[in-house]
């Protein structure tokens, strides 16, 4: 079940938010602590949802600074008054009284760690007879949500488990897979009642919530951030539109890559886009790589196969060839000169990609000790970046992040350096139109946005993952919505 978790400050706007709430969820949880004042008799005479009551105290990460007395007795009526559940903390279990069990969620709350006696923790609760157990902590890595999964998996009572924060929120949307009786969404963007909330629209829409379950598939982007990355929108798009059982989620990773896939292993993820900066660290987590993908030292996907081993590969370097040659003509490549700007794991993809098409490469990169690393293994030229505008080129191909979101203001090259016969390619696809393509335009250039590239090495991996042709269609309208 999705519930909608409410904040009002009154009665009169507690009953809106529930008449709202009962369109895009199942129930919906009353936050009597967050209230200036409550009418518990209005607020629970027929609502349009079931309810869940909770009166928090500060103790448990609540507002509620009042005699416990009173607190409880607000509970215990609520009970009386037709609430679907009355959450209690686990410290005020044996005070609340005699409260038919099945209304009750007993509840642990951590808003500073994921304990690592999490598992003590859930037992201890789930002896004490409540009809559903809550346990929430905060993921301060997304490694935390490692025994948060694990416990709603093994789970001996009807469960709630979530991580807290951004780094937890593939517990929230895979609750229905593994279990759990229900997950918690807020009404809207900055009306979280707790840290990683996602909206229940996005929940419904996004994530298709309701079609979630045990052999639903899990697909996700290793990013670090990830909130910009729109890749959960262009895959989730294109298992709706072709049926296919799974679900996309943003993984923001930090540090190793490799220790994360290695750990969703016991849950069998499926498979994974990778991004910055993670392209070439994840490798130490795969069973095998693909011969090209090794070559460039840096992949882009992850798929775990029938067989049980996870395979990696590098769909950046065709997805960009074919989206440089959809412009220019196939073979059109061959002795020319391409200057790309970043040696990073975009970079390293597109240096092979024109290297196989017969050009010749010279890099540029704010780290000139991997520039030259780079041009080494491919038999590349290196110039430093501040000498970039006065190279002679071809094709200048930008694999850096400059000109990304939110930095559109960026270009990594002057303006005056583009000229009419020069093509210019921009890996970045957020903004769509970056400040280097506009200007390219301008200057007569011919240009390939990132937002093609995107869509192709999507589509690949698309494919790869499930076997069935993608979308493509689909998957293109979904980024230019996105991107506006």
């Amino acid at each position: 079940m999705l519930c909608v978790s409410l904040t009002p400050e009154t009665t009169d706007e507690a009953l809106r938010a529930l008449a709202e709430a009962a369109e895009t969820a199942d129930l919906a949880e009353l936050r009597l602590d967050a209230m200036r004042g409550f009418d518990l008799d209005r607020l629970l005479d027929h609502p349009p949802c079931p309810v869940i009551v909770t009166y928090r105290p500060t103790r448990e990460g609540g507002f509620y600074e009042g005699p416990e007395r009173e607190r409880l007795d607000v509970l215990r009526r609520a009970v009386r008054l037709g609430a679907r559940f009355i959450d209690v903390e686990h410290d005020a279990l044996d005070a609340l009284g005699d409260v038919p069990p099945a209304k009750v969620i007993a509840s642990y709350h951590n808003f500073a760690e994921t304990p690592d006696d999490l598992d003590t923790i859930y037992t201890r609760l789930a002896a004490r007879g409540a009809g559903t157990v809550k346990v929430a902590t905060l993921a301060r890595h997304i490694l935390d949500t490692v025994p948060v999964l694990r416990l709603l998996r093994d789970a001996t009572v009807p469960t709630i488990a979530l991580a807290m924060g951004e780094r937890g929120v593939l517990t929230r949307i895979l609750a229905p897979k593994f279990g759990a009786v229900l997950t918690y969404a807020s009404p809207e963007t900055g009306h979280e009642s707790a840290p990683g909330q996602v909206t229940a629209r996005q929940m419904r829409r996004l994530y298709r919530y309701d079609a979630i379950g045990p052999a639903t598939e899990v697909f996700g982007v290793l990013a670090d951030p990830v909130g910009h990355s729109l890749s959960p929108r262009i895959h989730n798009a294109a298992f709706a539109e072709i049926g296919y059982d799974a679900v996309y989620l943003p993984l923001w990773v930090e540090d190793d890559p490799a220790a994360f896939v290695r750990a969703m292993r016991e849950f069998a993820f499926a498979g994974y886009s990778v991004t910055i900066p993670h392209k070439q660290a994840v490798m130490a987590a795969a069973d095998e790589i693909e011969p090209v993908a090794r070559r460039i030292g840096a992949v882009n996907t992850l798929h775990l196969r029938d067989d049980g081993t996870l395979f990696a590969t590098n769909t950046d370097w065709t997805a960009g060839a074919a989206s440089i040659e959809a412009v220019v003509g196939e073979g059109w490549l061959a002795g020319k000169r391409g200057l790309i700007l970043g040696a990073g794991g975009v970079g390293r993809a597109m240096a092979f990609a024109l290297t196989e098409r017969g050009a010749r490469v010279t890099l540029a990169d704010v780290d000139a000790d991997r520039a030259d690393a780079l041009a080494k293994e491919i038999g590349a030229d290196t110039c430093p970046t501040d000498a970039v505008a006065g190279r002679p080129c071809d094709i200048l191909l930008n694999c850096s992040p400059v000109g990304m979101h939110p930095h559109t203001d960026a270009t990594p090259v002057p303006a005056a350096a583009l000229r009419e016969a020069l093509v210019v390619y921009d890996a970045v696809y957020n903004p769509r139109q970056t400040r280097l393509l506009v200007e390219a335009r301008r200057a007569g250039c011919r240009t390939i946005s990132g937002l093609e590239h995107f869509v192709r090495q999507a589509v690949e991996q698309f494919e790869l993952w499930t076997g069935r042709p993608a979308p493509v269609e689909r998957m293109r309208e979904v980024v230019v919505e996105a991107l506006g």
